[in-house]
């Protein structure tokens, strides 16, 4: 017999599909400030945020609104090197695909791009941009200098990708949306909402504010930490039910369970 947690548990694995998306006050807020954005005559606009603060499932929900009214590509996974970069710009652009084996002439591709103005807006969402080498995103930079092609450009926000941000677009980007870690208030209605999307009433009802403001301590308000902890607590609840039910607190998840994941996750020490 299946446990009630089970269900619970993957409610929070990690994932960036649309289906997950939830809406709060702030991921609307930067909804809105990113689709401002992309209408204003931008040639970059930086995303920003640490690791966790929803930067990639909020580029492809752009993507996903957006798909009809622009032309609008999500480039979810880093190229591992220029040319299958480029390879890929090249179908995007020219809608076909390079015969293998053949090198893209850079400034081959930007003259194109130059002849696209104004016959085409194409904007492209790259995710993960700290995979790419600074000669990569300098040539990225000359690109979007055509004014054919909009890059918005997602960056985790440490010490290194800081200095990246500001050696290769302090001077040519107009626009920097940053996304923080979620407050108390935002991450209870995170929690609670990914749970009552899967009709899974009671036991959003069973994480009250203690708890929650618990589960905040731990994970800071991080999205993805939440997800990681929320997992692990669901799980050692599931191990519970199915193993020692009569230890099993259904109306109220206890503090011991909360810190347990914590314990497991290393979020505190013994």
């Amino acid at each position: 017999m299946k446990s009630r947690y089970e269900a619970a548990k993957n409610v929070f694995i990690d994932s960036i599909d649309i289906d997950d998306y939830i809406e709060l006050e702030s991921s609307v807020s930067a909804y809105r400030q990113l689709q401002h954005s992309i209408e204003k005559p931008l040639k970059m606009i930086l995303l920003f945020g640490r690791p966790g603060t929803g930067k990639s499932i909020l580029l492809n929900r752009v993507a996903e609104k957006l798909k009809h009214q622009k032309e609008i590509y999500y480039f979810d996974t880093p190229a591992t090197n220029d040319k299958e970069f480029f390879h890929k710009l090249f179908k995007v652009l020219t809608k076909q695909d390079l015969p293998k084996n053949t090198e893209v002439n850079f400034s081959a591709l930007v003259n194109y791009c130059k002849g696209l103005r104004g016959k085409r807006e194409i904007i492209i969402l790259l995710d993960e941009a700290q995979m790419y080498g600074p000669e990569m995103m300098e040539k990225i930079r000359l690109i979007s200098d055509s004014r054919a092609v909009k890059f918005i450009v997602s960056l985790h926000k440490t010490e290194d990708e800081d200095l990246i941000a500001k050696e290769h677009f302090q001077s040519r980007i107009w626009e920097v949306i940053e996304l923080h870690n979620a407050s108390k208030e935002d991450q209870a209605a995170y929690i609670h909402k990914k749970l009552l999307k899967k009709n899974l009433f009671e036991i959003a009802n069973s994480l009250k504010e203690k708890e929650m403001k618990l589960i905040h301590k731990f994970t800071k308000g991080n999205y993805r930490e939440c997800n990681k902890l929320l997992f692990t607590i669901f799980e050692i609840c599931e191990y519970y039910d199915k193993n020692e039910p009569s230890k099993v607190n259904y109306e109220r998840v206890p503090q011991r369970i909360i810190e347990m994941a914590a314990l497991k996750l290393g979020y505190i020490d013994v």
